[in-house]
């Protein structure tokens, strides 16, 4: 399919002028989590491929740190100061206040004002739903720069007696510069942002107890820490996630190997390797790092796109596809031509 015909209407279009990321220091081993709760490396690792996650574990050390720390990243790889943005886009779900936003304390940190900012609250589908946020009103004109931001910061929100969500989740954060291009086929030629709002007892966070799903009232986790119904989560994922990749191909007229890279959100190794067998995805070109950095949710997109832009593993010349899925229930997908 001709990616102009995708655009049609579009004066202008959108290029990624930098990215960055931060992630702590601190390492939360599975063999550290096997000394906490009933759990070993070998169970961790074969059912999530993961062996280690980044968290948290410095005072004053979280969401909005490492949000800053990533945005400033990112404006330094384009080559250019907060002064230059229109809007800050934050997607998390583990701010500190409701208010301030997340957004509006970066920006002033950064030097934005008086650009606009607001946080976008879609868990891990976070970073992509921001990106395509902003794609869509460079385009339009309605701003020439925007930084976007995913992060969170997990262990904030885990509760570390239970086995169930402690052993997946560390935090991170990933931002990226999109910026007006005089070329209008560039930037996201698919996107969407969805969600099924019926779902939401299978991925959530209490904070009283009048907020508790119906049948979880013996949920011995704490309130203010994240439920989640795994086997549900799971069959939800996998359906949308190979749903999302199968969609975009589709409707941008791409066969799996015309498309330079997939940027998928790291839920789960096996929900991945499921997809790229049961697509016919070229292995190489799907980007696996929850090994090392586990589920960050919001900041999980994010930091694959620095990561593999900066490693030189995204092919420009053909389009990039990003995917995530999250509480809410929340998934999206964008289609990205550089």
């Amino acid at each position: 399919m001709n990616h102009a015909a995708l655009t049609a209407g579009f004066a202008r279009g959108v290029r990624i002028a930098g990215t960055g990321s931060a992630v702590p220091d601190g390492i939360l081993t599975n063999d550290d989590l096997a000394r906490m709760v009933d759990t070993s490396d070998e169970w961790i690792q074969q059912r999530t491929g993961i062996k280690e996650r980044r968290i948290c574990d410095k005072p004053r050390e979280g969401t909005l740190t490492l949000s800053r720390l990533a945005v400033q990243r990112a404006l330094e790889d384009a080559g250019l100061d907060g002064s230059s943005l229109d809007l800050v886009i934050v997607a998390s779900v583990t701010g500190e206040m409701a208010c301030p936003s997340l957004a509006c304390r970066i920006a002033g940190e950064i030097g934005a004002t008086p650009a606009g900012a607001f946080d976008v609250v879609a868990a891990c589908s976070g970073f992509v739903y921001a990106m395509n946020l902003a794609d869509s009103l460079i385009r339009v004109g309605r701003a020439n720069r925007i930084a976007i931001v995913g992060c969170d910061c997990m262990s904030s929100i885990i509760d570390y007696d239970d086995r169930s969500v402690s052993i997946l989740f560390g935090d991170a954060a990933g931002s990226a510069i999109l910026e007006a291009d005089d070329d209008p086929t560039k930037g996201s030629i698919y996107q969407t942002m969805e969600a099924d709002g019926s779902g939401w007892q299978a991925l959530y966070i209490p904070r009283r107890e009048n907020e508790i799903a119906p049948g979880d009232e013996e949920n011995p986790i704490r309130l203010g820490c994240l439920r989640m119904n795994g086997r549900e989560v799971y069959k939800f994922a996998v359906t949308r996630f190979q749903r999302a990749i199968k969609d975009g191909l589709e409707k941008s007229g791409l066969a799996p190997d015309e498309v330079g890279a997939y940027i998928c959100h790291q839920s789960n190794a096996r929900i991945i390797e499921s997809a790229v067998e049961k697509l016919g995805l070229p292995s190489e070109k799907v980007f696996v790092n929850i090994d090392k950095f586990g589920n960050s949710s919001a900041g999980s997109v994010g930091l694959c796109l620095d990561q593999m832009r900066k490693s030189g593993r995204i092919d420009e010349s053909k389009p990039t596809m990003l995917v995530a899925f999250g509480g809410g229930m929340t998934w999206a997908s964008s289609v990205w031509r550089h």
